[in-house]
């Protein structure tokens, strides 16, 4: 059973419980919680990769600070 398969079964099923307005309105909440998610995990990506790029200089002058004070 392939993912297609099994996507289409949860889709009848769904047809079959909820009925199509139903349907239809959990399939677009579904679709809006997938866009937040995504632009949530954009932002952390971003912040992320921000915070890394900054850390080496940061640990450089760390131990620059470091020499000169055990001198």
């Amino acid at each position: 059973m392939g993912f297609g398969t099994e996507i289409l079964f949860m889709l009848m099923l769904g047809l079959v419980v909820l009925g199509p307005k139903r349907l239809h309105a959990m399939l677009g909440h579904a679709v809006r919680a997938k866009a937040e998610l995504e632009n949530a995990t954009r932002g952390i990506k971003s912040q992320l990769a921000t915070e890394l790029d900054a850390a080496p200089r940061d640990s450089k002058t760390n131990r620059s600070h470091e020499s000169v004070g055990d001198q």
